[in-house]
């Protein structure tokens, strides 16, 4: 998206889910310079948690090549799980400190493989506070939401 390596890509990105399993959506937009881009697409059955990694993952392997990026969350479970939580479970054979399998493996695995290509920085941010970014973020995964099933739809 953007010429300047040194410059950051904003990322913000959130996750939707009506019904906790069921139809989910997910959005992401995407902030270089003047340059913007959005993301969305949804899932039949699925979790509010699957959704905010979805959305990261998408938004990572959109990205043309290797980039410094800034991504922006309202979610906790993924800021504090990729930055955080993800080496201890990796080095105890992805299962949590409690001995549990690691829900949503099967993303975070895709996630660390899309992160890795960057240089990532992971910034919480509080969910429905006005925040520009992760407001459209939220819009976008509603978007997605009701693209589940229609034809012609985003996937």
């Amino acid at each position: 998206m953007s010429d300047a390596i040194d410059e950051p890509i904003e990322i913000y990105t959130d996750g939707a889910c009506k019904g906790n399993p069921g139809i989910g959506g997910w959005g992401a937009l995407l902030r270089s310079g003047e340059l913007r881009k959005e993301l969305f697409g949804g899932e039949a059955l699925t979790t509010n948690n699957r959704m905010e990694l979805r959305a990261v993952i998408e938004a990572l392997g959109s990205l043309e090549r290797p980039s410094v990026v800034r991504v922006h969350t309202d979610s906790q479970y993924v800021q504090k799980g990729i930055s955080e939580w993800i080496t201890g479970w990796k080095r105890q054979g992805w299962r949590t400190a409690d001995n549990k399998p690691v829900k949503n493996v099967d993303l975070w695995q895709q996630l660390e493989i899309q992160a890795a290509r960057h240089k990532v920085q992971w910034v919480w941010v509080k969910g429905h506070a006005g925040h520009e970014g992760n407001e459209r973020a939220d819009q976008l995964a509603n978007d997605g939401v009701k693209s589940v099933g229609r034809p012609g739809a985003a996937p």
